[in-house]
């Protein structure tokens, strides 16, 4: 499968590319009063409104600095419904219509991809319930890559919210 890759902190991190729509340059967002700190806030992508998550912040506790590779990911957000349909259709599908949810995960360094089969990730046999979108991770020659589960990111309550 192709991982998207990008960076909080120093640390890795990889998101399944067949979940990203399109990877946009960082934008002006509308700040959402009373959201979460990790929640800076919304913009309008071709007439829709798209909530962004601040994965920086919501990993490591810091809002994303201003690099010129700190970029929005435009992810198709399907939340649990779209774990069981995932698995029967093709690693490249993404197929967004008018109802489909979009996502905005904002990151650092997104740069690069990486191509790994399925039985190169390993579970770390470490749950942490404060952040269920934490995944397998993969090992390669500079060290660990965390995958992310996009459909664990927002709680229930705030996907009724946004969604």
């Amino acid at each position: 499968m192709l991982m998207l890759l990008f960076y909080v902190g120093n640390d890795r991190y990889a998101l399944e590319s067949k979940l990203v729509i399109e990877v946009i340059p960082k934008v002006e967002l509308k700040k959402l009063h009373n959201a979460p700190n990790y929640m800076p806030g919304l913009f309008n992508y071709r007439n829709r409104l798209v909530p962004v998550i601040d994965l920086c912040h919501l990993i490591g506790g810091h809002p994303c600095s201003s690099h010129l590779s700190t970029r929005i990911i435009l992810v198709n957000y399907q939340g649990e419904t779209a774990l069981s349909l995932q698995e029967t259709l093709p690693e490249n599908y993404l197929a967004p219509t008018s109802h489909t949810k979009i996502l905005g995960l904002m990151a650092e360094r997104i740069t690069g991809t990486l191509r790994k089969q399925e039985t190169e990730l390993f579970d770390s046999g470490i749950q942490v319930d404060a952040a269920p979108y934490l995944g397998e991770m993969i090992a390669d020659g500079q060290g660990m890559i965390q995958c992310i589960h996009v459909e664990h990111l927002l709680p229930d309550s705030q996907k009724k919210f946004y969604f």
